[in-house]
């Protein structure tokens, strides 16, 4: 099969030592290739987590014989929530239904939703080769847009999202099938196609690689943390974070939390890893007696190392309809090192997956005195947290393993592409 995956905003491994760990699409295009299909993965010039262009040009980079990747410049932006962010798209879009001309058709395309506009060129270019096109919904725009705008605002917000809001709606209606990481977003996909679920409509979880990274980059991985205080010798009860620091996810509580537990019997350490357009806010927050660091952005290898030295892993999202519906890459990678999770808020998907498994633990929004007390529980019972990581093992085993949830997507795809040959 010949496939073209269109997804922007992952890390993209464009050299062999590359050290990101990869994301959804990533990890897919890999495994798609290595089970005899032909691979393109459209993506952008720009990291979406550094902020940084990895070419100041479009390129396109052969890995191997079956997998290409082809990045193109949109521009970039400093700010997720910034004019400069959609315009870096609308080009990215405008210049892929360029580049396609002249490349043979593929088989079947898989797009992530977002970016919208991709969505939309992608279902353009299937409706008009006759390709089938599979959206993959990760987020749900621009729905989640007029929540991050205040009441007063909301009037004019909706008015300037509307083309926005059209053109999600035609590029849901045009596809094929509809995928996506849990039920409800498959639902909300759905309810923007304006047509009843069928039988190709289906999830696929986040699937993550549990597999270790090779043994020099883990020696340099632990000497890091020594030097962040983080060892292996330490008594502290280390609480680990990974993920942009933006206005997504609610880490002022985790703060706060962390102030009040200075001078708690058991010493902890908070570390939180990553960049965004809050690290500075969220530095200038961390209490002065407690240990809270930030690393910055961390590498596979690093982010290996941490996990096997920390006793829990913060999942703080906001209380919010998209959120509640999803079941994160985050929360998968901590099952994947047996990793007890404390999540917030206490309700949703994630919240009742972890007590109908007991993997973990969650705290009420923005409840900072809830999760100091949860952490302080927490560090006096390690029978409850050895039960804990044992079962968030065997749940990412039996759910998340990424070998098991790529290759159901493979088979499923397959599928598809066959029948539309019919």
């Amino acid at each position: 099969m010949n496939i073209w995956l269109i997804t922007i905003g992952e890390p993209v491994p464009i050299t062999k030592d590359c050290g990101d760990r990869l994301y959804r699409t990533g990890y897919f295009a890999h495994f798609l290739s290595e089970h005899g299909h032909s691979v393109t993965w459209w993506t952008s010039t720009f990291d979406h987590f550094r902020k940084v262009h990895l070419f100041d040009q479009d390129n396109t980079i052969e890995v191997n014989h079956r997998l290409v990747i082809r990045l193109l410049y949109g521009g970039g932006y400093h700010s997720n929530f910034s004019l400069k962010r959609i315009l870096d798209h609308k080009r990215i879009a405008k210049k892929f239904s360029r580049s396609t001309g002249g490349l043979p058709r593929p088989d079947l395309i898989l797009c992530s939703f977002p970016t919208i506009d991709l969505s939309l060129a992608s279902v353009r270019y299937g409706l008009e080769h006759k390709v089938p096109v599979v959206l993959d919904m990760r987020d749900m725009w621009p729905d989640i847009f007029l929540d991050l705008v205040p009441n007063s605002l909301r009037k004019i917000a909706t008015v300037l999202t509307w083309p926005m809001l059209r053109n999600a709606r035609a590029a849901c209606a045009g596809a094929t099938a509809i995928t996506g990481i849990t039920e409800p977003f498959i639902e909300w996909g759905i309810e923007k196609a304006g047509r009843p679920k069928s039988l190709l409509d289906r999830s696929f979880p986040m699937g993550y690689v549990s597999r270790a990274p090779v043994r020099n980059k883990i020696v340099e991985a632990e000497k890091f943390w020594d030097e962040q205080g983080i060892t292996t010798t330490s008594d502290n009860f280390v609480v680990c974070f990974f993920g942009t620091l933006g206005r997504q996810l609610d880490l002022d509580t985790v703060l706060h939390a962390a102030s009040k537990l200075r001078g708690s019997e058991k010493p902890f350490s908070f570390v939180i890893c990553g960049t965004g357009d809050r690290l500075d806010h969220l530095r200038s927050m961390a209490p002065k007696a407690a240990q809270v660091i930030f690393p910055g952005w961390v590498d596979a290898a690093q982010i290996h190392v941490l996990m096997q030295r920390s006793v829990v892993g913060l999942d703080p999202m906001p209380n919010r309809y998209d959120f509640l519906g999803t079941i994160n890459n985050k929360a998968i990678e901590y099952l994947s090192a047996g990793l007890p999770i404390i999540s917030s808020p206490d309700c949703g998907l994630l919240s009742n997956l972890l007590k109908e498994h007991q993997c973990g633990l969650s705290y009420p929004h923005h409840d900072s005195e809830s999760l100091a007390e949860l952490l302080i529980r927490l560090s006096h019972d390690s029978v409850a947290l050895k039960k804990m990581s044992e079962n968030a093992t065997r749940l990412y085993k039996e759910l998340f393993m990424a070998e098991k949830v790529y290759g159901e997507m493979m088979e499923y795809l397959v599928k598809i592409a066959e029948m539309h040959k019919q």
